[in-house]
């Protein structure tokens, strides 16, 4: 893998936008570029979901041991459940040149944007309304009563996504997937990350400028 610094990458999007299975293909196409941080939270496990895999399974108590402690990069309280990111496994990747991705909620991406200027920032949607609400539907796990609280909730970030960096419309998981990578490897070379080698560039310049 180039040696090269490693971008932090915020997912938000809508529920049932698709935005965890954009990131787990991400990572099965290109396991060399990018690492997947695994949040903590304090919502039950769903169906098939791993512990360490999908997201680290708290008690509130424990979660917020955790904040306290300081060993959390951000975290966040969505429709009634904590959800947060472990700082550790992130700073580490990053410094070993990996790009890091992170599927948060609009608050906690904020934060991270707040306190780290250079993450970007990426909202995933799905093309349009009925889609939204047909994808919870289909899930076939939350009532209605759940469903209608993730679409009012939808509505509400629809003011908050113009603060995000790039909005991903997933219609074609394949496409969708292809783009987002695009997108990163494009930030690689946005002047304002390359400042170091540029300096460098110049130094070797200056014997020639004589």
């Amino acid at each position: 893998m180039e040696r090269r610094n490693g971008i932090l990458v915020v997912f938000s999007g809508f529920a049932g936008s698709g935005k965890g299975t954009i990131m787990k293909e991400l990572m099965k196409r290109y396991p060399e570029r990018y690492a997947l941080s695994v949040s903590a939270t304090t919502r039950s496990p769903r169906p098939g979901e791993e512990e360490g895999v999908d997201y680290f399974f708290k008690t509130e108590g424990e979660f917020l041991d955790l904040v306290s402690s300081g060993q959390m990069l951000e975290y966040a309280n969505y429709v009634g459940n904590y959800y947060g990111t472990p700082k550790g496994y992130v700073e580490r990747k990053l410094q070993e040149g990996y790009d890091v991705i992170l599927e948060i909620e609009t608050q906690g991406a904020l934060k991270v944007k707040e306190m780290l200027p250079d993450t970007l920032l990426m909202y995933v949607t799905p093309p349009d309304a009925d889609t939204i609400y047909n994808r919870l539907k289909g899930r076939a796990t939350e009532d209605e009563n759940t469903i209608a609280r993730r679409m009012a909730k939808a509505y509400e970030e629809a003011d908050i996504m113009p603060k995000y960096d790039y909005w991903v419309v997933n219609d074609d998981l394949d496409s969708c997937v292809e783009k987002v990578n695009t997108i990163i490897e494009n930030e690689h070379h946005r002047m304002f990350r390359n400042k170091e080698k540029l300096w460098v560039m110049k130094q070797q310049l200056c014997c020639y400028a004589k």
